[in-house]
């Protein structure tokens, strides 16, 4: 939505109207929620739904990236180092530039995520932008 003001304050409903975004590879989905279509310039939000053992794509980006755990549980995997770390509801998680790396939900919640490469990764939205 580009006829925003910069600075413009906006709400946006992560229930209504989200595209799909394809790096969930099995037990979930993702969407966008905040990209620059909808006129982010610094940030991006996807929701990631994992249902239990759900698990990501590898990704990496070439920004960092922060991700916050609405509820559930699971790890992340730095894919490079083999390293995994716990996450619980409430944590947050930064990813370097350049690391690759993948989320998984556990066997008995599930786990629900938000947050994404900060400024975007123009990669990940390719294939949003070929379907319109």
């Amino acid at each position: 939505m580009t006829s925003d003001p910069a600075g413009a304050i906006r709400v946006i409903d992560s229930a209504i109207g989200c595209q799909e975004i394809p790096i969930v590879e099995s037990g979930g989905n993702a969407k966008v929620v905040l990209w620059p279509e909808s006129g982010a310039i610094y940030r991006t939000f996807h929701l990631i739904s994992l249902t239990p053992c759900g698990k990501t794509v590898s990704l990496s980006h070439p920004s960092d990236s922060v991700y916050y755990v609405i509820s559930g549980s699971g790890v992340v995997t730095d894919m490079a180092a083999g390293v995994t770390s716990a996450l619980i509801e409430g944590a947050m998680v930064h990813i370097d530039r350049g690391d690759t790396y993948r989320f998984e939900a556990d066997e008995a919640t599930g786990m629900k995520i938000l947050g994404g490469p900060c400024p975007a990764d123009p990669e990940l939205y390719a294939t949003l932008r070929a379907s319109r």
